[in-house]
């Protein structure tokens, strides 16, 4: 296999750490997180506490200043080993990013420290019943009022964190005639007036991650809940598509870590499993598969790291990255089909890892985009012609 020289001896330290602390406040309880369909609240707070939270934030605002390798290490580790219902990357690598890079000095010194620390649940509600991947068709509106104020309504569905969230940037159009040029974030805090959570929503996959609905019935939100201020009213839009490289990259790291920590499984499995008298392992079609798989993967792999290098130089674009989002995930829901079929009758067993990772990856085509979506935005980069 290539060696991977994106990270440095810090980096490993710092991924033996985060393993640790996986094998002491996650595996245990995992399961159970699956079963009661969120994680428990404690593990944000130990996250935090241990310094895991909004690593890439300032230390000024709670964060360590810590490169987004640190982050990438978070993303790799914890879709390999099946913890899913873990959304620090939501809230480390896209919430935070958007208070830090677009909201004023006090929204950041209000929110960021108690991001970093676990005290707030962050999360961004985009999707809506009848808007999904294209966000210009958002319903949601927040009218300003005479006084200044903003009066909020609308619905979200499919937010993650979002029965846990204590603040959420919230999609809504402030100029509900001017399209996406009328689109502005806000930020919405628990208990306010006319702000409801609904049900958790029951999934295929990431069963232990908290997914639910949210309301939002005449919410009165100040001028100061307005993201950025008055100077990005209007810009959500041109805000939620400059952050698109970075969130689309996250999908394809994970997206890799998780198929070839399947490989790695189904490799140990087909070892040891035996049909008609020798190890599944030693049938041809058992080791082209998996051959095939590997090569596929490591390709995968060498094209992600050269994504993220081009993000650390901030050269990312967004149809490369749409490309890295929609081709692992294709290859990741390839890589868990096949282990699937090579573990057998065990590969439909919800106590083995691989199954869960089955269910898990298929989302992965959906979210951020669908791959659709994904193949009109690269589509548009090569300046082909569309509707």
């Amino acid at each position: 296999m290539i060696e991977r020289t994106l990270f440095g001896p810090d980096h490993e330290a710092f991924r033996d750490a985060f393993r640790r602390f996986m094998d002491k406040e996650i595996a245990p309880f995992h399961e159970a997180w699956e079963e009661q369909g969120y994680v428990a609240r404690e593990v944000w707070t130990k996250a935090g506490q241990n310094g895991f939270l909004c690593m890439s934030l300032p230390e000024e605002y709670g964060g360590s200043g810590a490169d987004l390798l640190y982050s990438v290490i978070q993303f790799e580790e914890l879709w390999a080993r099946g913890f899913t219902g873990i959304g620090w990357g939501l809230h480390s690598e896209i919430v935070a990013p958007y208070i830090l890079r677009y909201g004023t000095e006090a929204q950041k010194a209000h929110y960021l420290p108690r991001l970093a620390s676990g005290e707030m649940i962050g999360a961004i509600a985009m999707s809506e019943p009848a808007a999904g991947s294209d966000l210009q068709a958002v319903r949601s509106t927040a009218l300003k009022q005479p006084d200044g104020s903003y009066l909020l309504n609308g619905s979200k569905t499919f937010i993650t964190n979002g029965w846990h969230a204590d603040l959420v940037i919230v999609v809504a159009k402030t100029d509900p005639a001017g399209g996406a040029k009328g689109t502005s974030l806000f930020l919405v805090e628990r208990g306010m007036p006319g702000f409801e959570k609904g049900k958790r929503l029951k999934k295929l996959g990431l069963k232990a991650q908290d997914t639910s609905e949210l309301f939002f019935d005449g919410v009165r939100l100040p001028a100061e809940a307005l993201l950025g201020g008055a100077a990005q009213e209007n810009r959500g839009f041109v805000c939620l598509m400059e952050q698109l490289p970075w969130e689309r990259l996250q999908i394809a790291i994970s997206a890799v870590a998780a198929s070839q920590a399947a490989i790695d499984q189904t490799v140990a499995y087909v070892k040891e499993r035996k049909v008609f008298g020798q190890p599944v392992g030693a049938y041809q079609n058992t080791r082209y598969t998996l051959a095939a798989l590997q090569t596929e993967v490591q390709v995968a792999q060498v094209f992600v790291d050269k994504c993220i290098e081009l993000l650390m130089a901030e050269k990312l674009d967004t149809a490369t990255a749409s490309m890295a989002k929609y081709w692992t995930s294709d290859l990741q829901c390839k890589v868990m089909d096949e282990c699937v079929q090579l573990h057998g009758g065990y590969g439909f067993m919800w106590e083995y890892p691989v199954t869960r990772a089955y269910a898990d990856a298929r989302v992965q085509r959906i979210y951020g985009g669908t791959n659709e979506i994904m193949k009109e935005v690269i589509a548009r980069a090569m300046g082909l012609p569309g509707r």
